[in-house]
């Protein structure tokens, strides 16, 4: 009941605020943001602030396509944009089918791109005129990337094969034609670059997803597995450690936010003994910087596994605590061996091995399956090709 009680307050604060800072926000964006010309793609965006990072795995390839069709981000609640501040494109809030429709018909909009699948993309997706084309956010071995719910969709954008079968094997009566694989072109984009201690300890990231909102979506660690995997790495000089979290992590589990908060104070407290140990809580937007600096990935069934996956670089993939998580045979947690919660305490052991033996030939050979061909710049040329494609159709 406390549960009910807290989500019926947060979704009433919520509305609330959104109606408050809409006026604001509109106001605010004809300064920051301004659309200026005919809009041709759209990249419609109606979830809550805690998911923009959603849009911003899309901020570069946006401005790519933007050099050659004008592109304007679409945001439906007024407390997201606030949160997407830092977006490089024009942004527009609609926040009802009215405005959307106003603003479509203003607008020669040829495309309207969908990063999630939020049930309000129902309220886009009713125009007959426009392209409708789902990017999702990410590549991963979740249950959520094979959806019945792409077939809302006149394409769906996805990374490389291992999605084609994925997709093909589960959906059924979807055309194939409408599955167009364009690679991971977030990877080819310019990096934060964040200055490490060049004093030869081995940088080990742990990169763990959130709790998720279903029993076959469990697949998150921090409770489970990161606790006593970071106490452990701390205690070795050696090692540095990167904790990224996702940034829904402690969302609908408190035990999960209590985990965080503790792997946290454990950072700061051994930077505080050791000041030139420089561990990191990384919770920039930009993931890309991490995966370059770190030698070892410790990461969940998530994206984060499949974006380490094109680093070539060796990698730890944890096994769900929940018994109900789907962990795909044909992904890329069914080629390796995963780590238990019971085998927590043995990662310094892990560490050891990966670093002297490498990245298996198992995981090496997953990367072209899921991604094709990852030479820079690779993916942003595909993805600018599909687009330029389905609008000649």
């Amino acid at each position: 009941m406390l549960k009910i009680l807290r989500r019926v307050l947060e979704i009433f604060s919520s509305q609330v605020g959104n109606a408050l800072a809409a006026k604001r926000v509109r106001a605010r964006l004809k300064q920051t943001h301004p659309v200026k010309g005919p809009v041709e793609c759209v990249l419609y965006f109606a979830d809550e602030p805690v998911n923009s990072y959603q849009v911003r795995q899309w901020y570069e390839p946006m401005l790519r396509l933007a050099d050659s069709h004008r592109v304007t981000v679409m945001v439906r609640k007024p407390m997201t944009v606030r949160s997407l501040h830092d977006c490089p494109l024009p942004m527009v809030l609609a926040t009802n089918m009215p405005e959307q429709e106003a603003f479509l018909s203003a607008h020669p909009v040829k495309i309207i791109f969908y990063v999630n699948n939020n049930k309000e993309n129902f309220l886009t997706l009713r125009y007959t005129g426009p392209i409708h084309i789902h990017l999702s956010h990410g590549e991963s071995d979740k249950t959520s990337m094979a959806s019945n719910q792409l077939k809302a969709y006149d394409y769906a954008f996805i990374a490389g094969e291992a999605s084609r079968s994925r997709i093909e094997r589960t959906v059924k009566r979807l055309d194939p034609d409408h599955l167009v694989q364009i690679g991971r072109p977030q990877l080819d984009a310019p990096q934060y670059q964040h200055q490490l201690p060049d004093d030869g300890r081995t940088v080990v990231l742990y990169a763990p997803t959130w709790e998720g909102e279903r029993s076959a979506m469990a697949y998150g660690s921090v409770a489970s597995h990161g606790t006593a995997m970071i106490s452990a790495l701390l205690s070795d000089p050696s090692i540095r450690v990167i904790y990224r979290p996702h940034p829904r992590v402690g969302v609908r589990e408190a035990v999960q936010s209590r985990a965080s908060k503790a792997i946290k104070t454990s950072i700061n407290a051994a930077n505080d003994a050791d000041p030139s140990a420089c561990h990191l809580v990384d919770e920039q937007a930009d993931f890309r910087w991490s995966l370059s600096v770190a030698d070892i990935g410790i990461v969940d069934i998530s994206a984060m596994a499949a974006d380490w996956l094109a680093t070539r670089k060796p990698m730890v993939i944890t096994r769900p605590s929940n018994p109900h998580a789907h962990v795909d045979p044909a992904g890329i947690a069914g080629s390796l061996d995963l780590l238990s919660a019971g085998r927590a305490d043995d990662v310094l052991q892990l560490v050891a091995e990966l670093k002297h033996a490498g990245p298996s030939a198992a995981q090496l050979g997953q990367v072209e399956h899921h991604f094709g061909d990852t030479t820079p710049g690779n993916g942003t040329r595909r993805f600018l090709r599909a687009v330029d494609r389905v609008l000649a159709e």
